[in-house]
């Protein structure tokens, strides 16, 4: 890492983004409204999860949950059912607890307050910052993937292992100030393309670790039983073992978890969705 950035560094870092933004900007549906809510539901969304299926279930997800009321009043099922392709259902959970502490405990209004956000399920350090940046343009400072790759790439160009300890000073002392929103917006699409471009930085992190495979993981069979439970309610545990050709220790195992986080209830031996 460079010991220190000049005034002059600062700027021609900035400028180039920001040149490389005007030409390449990309028109993301949840970038054209910056309503919190909107903005809550895609950082939740973009959670371990590629921007164009993204780009493909929030139209749909809004359509039907335009805002923290409807969201908080609709039964799981109807969410999880409008969750299905996502993956990581527990995320449209919390999305649900958000909207019922945000309407009952802030009058409807997301608090823009990182430390008040991270106290909300399934929001931590980034997330709550980002939500704080996009939705209400404040100078947070953050790390998430592609800003951690345009950072390793730009000035860490020689080195194998880099923190995002090393990172973040680099990151605050960058930031636009007076408009951190389009400024991050402007890094993470420099940091798409250079995945694209040359080998992934991220591989240089010191925090880099390849994702498990998804065939034959519990979330896989996870999401299998809500999705059978979804559309067959009221299966009997031994019709969700048939179908999910699970081993049966490892079905009640991975049933007495979902029950446990109040995804579905047994009664009488069979299973609904919460």
């Amino acid at each position: 890492m460079p010991e220190q950035i000049s005034l002059e560094g600062v700027r021609q870092f900035r400028e180039d983004i920001y040149r490389f933004y005007r030409d390449n900007k990309r028109d993301l549906p949840y970038r054209s409204n910056r309503d919190p809510y909107r903005v809550l539901v895609s950082e939740i969304m973009l959670q371990q999860t590629r921007v164009e299926r993204v780009n493909q279930k929030f139209p749909s997800f809004i359509a039907l949950f335009p805002d923290f009321m409807s969201l908080a009043s609709a039964p799981l099922s109807e969410i999880l059912r409008a969750w299905q392709g996502m993956g990581y259902n527990r995320r449209a959970k919390h999305l649900k607890i958000i909207a019922e502490k945000v309407c009952g405990e802030y009058s409807g209004i997301l608090p823009a307050d990182p430390a008040v956000l991270e106290t909300f399920p399934g929001i931590g350090n980034a997330t709550a910052r980002s939500v704080c940046a996009f939705a209400y343009n404040l100078p947070v400072v953050f790390i998430e993937t592609n800003i951690r790759r345009v950072f390793i790439h730009c000035f860490f160009p020689e080195c194998e292992s880099v923190s995002d300890r090393e990172i973040l000073p680099l990151v605050e002392i960058t930031l636009d100030q007076a408009n951190p929103r389009d400024w991050y917006y402007a890094l993470m699409d420099y940091g798409t393309q250079l995945k694209t471009s040359v080998p992934n930085p991220n591989r240089r992190s010191h925090h880099y670790t390849r994702q498990p495979p998804f065939k034959g993981s519990d979330r896989q069979i996870r999401g299998l039983v809500l999705r059978i439970a979804l559309d067959e309610p009221g299966i009997s545990e031994i019709s969700l073992w048939e179908k999910t050709g699970c081993e049966r220790e490892r079905l009640d195992r991975i049933l007495a978890d979902l029950e446990k986080e109040q995804f579905i209830v047994r009664k009488l031996g069979i299973f609904i969705i919460t």
